[in-house]
């Protein structure tokens, strides 16, 4: 069934991949550079470029910050040619600044679309717990029970000793007395610096090592990987977490229930979501940008959607000298 009028067309899954390879076109020339903010203004400005093309009246529901800190792809810009439709739009031109920056694996550029009005806007609350798994497990995740427990409950599940369960999540000081109890359970632990969109994107997919994803991380990317579990199958709750009593305030002032546990559909509330992730830099998701020679240069993206369930891995090469005579110096 083909969707109705002003709603995301199919073709949108091929431009909005476009975007996400001029990301990590751009940013990779940065990789290894130790400079992480160079880096990632260079992926903001060729997803800007690209998406500015792109035929649709899309509204930036997560972006680089609110207008006054990111000139662009802030949050509240409309971006595209304002022609119909109307989509919310959630970009991360580069997860994984510090990946890339430090030519460190697994940083990606992506981006999420859905239906005007349909993408959770995360307010003030920067950070969210998640937890996220494949289909099979999708009902035993639950944020208020303890996670240990719920590691056991997928090793039955599963038939399998908890031992075999791995646990993929970001190391920090705040996950420590966790940590502690998830190796005192007897489960393997896959400890990661940063990104946790693909962190999502592993624990959800069955070639993967990886169980499940658990940690307190940034909402925003919470966001995105709920797009991306829509249209790759599986389940993820978060739930809100303020950083301080002021955060708090704020969120309980502008109507959040800080203690609502909300799923993938509360996060993305449409059947047709779209999401697109290129590599930067190589990790177990997408090979990163590679080159060959002056001239070419190779790329590896996903673009997904939900509504047909169709998943795409894209394997493309780039004429360097072209995209520049068409960019400026924006590819390298």
């Amino acid at each position: 069934m083909e969707a109705h009028l002003g709603s995301p067309d199919r073709n949108l899954a091929l431009e909005l991949v476009r975007t996400t390879e001029a990301a990590a076109l751009a940013s990779a020339r940065m990789v290894g550079r130790g400079d992480k903010i160079g880096a990632d203004q260079a992926a903001v400005d060729a997803m800007r470029h690209v998406l500015s093309t792109v035929r649709m009246d899309g509204l930036v529901v997560i972006g680089e910050g609110e207008k006054d800190e990111a000139p662009m792809l802030y949050n509240g810009e409309h971006i595209g040619n304002g022609e119909p439709p109307e989509v919310d739009i959630a970009v991360d031109p580069l997860e994984g600044t510090t990946l890339a920056a430090k030519g460190m694996p697994s940083a990606l550029a992506v981006i999420a679309m859905a239906e005007r009005g349909t993408m959770f806007d995360p307010g003030p609350c920067v950070y969210m717990e998640k937890m996220a798994g494949a289909e099979d497990i999708a009902d035993l995740l639950d944020l208020d029970r303890p996670v240990p427990k719920t590691l056991e409950l997928i090793a039955e599940r599963r038939g399998v000793d908890i031992g075999d369960v791995m646990v993929v999540m970001l190391e920090r000081e705040r996950h420590d007395e966790t940590l502690q109890a998830i190796r005192d359970a007897g489960a393997r632990v896959r400890l990661i610096a940063h990104g946790d969109v693909s962190a999502a994107m592993l624990a959800v997919s069955d070639r993967s090592a990886v169980d499940i994803l658990w940690g307190i991380g940034g909402t925003p990317e919470g966001v995105i990987s709920a797009a991306a579990i829509k249209c790759l199958g599986g389940g993820l709750v978060g739930k809100l977490w303020p950083r301080d009593d002021e955060e708090r305030q704020a969120a309980i002032d502008g109507g959040y229930d800080l203690d609502r546990q909300l799923t993938q559909d509360d996060l993305i509330r449409s059947d047709d979501a779209f999401f697109a992730a290129t590599g930067v830099t190589d990790g177990d998701v997408l090979q990163g940008v590679r080159y060959r020679g002056h001239r070419a240069a190779t790329t590896e993206s996903l673009v997904m959607r939900s509504r047909s369930g169709t998943v795409r891995r894209i394997l493309a090469t780039h004429d360097r000298t072209k995209l520049r005579e068409l960019a400026s110096e924006r590819y390298g």
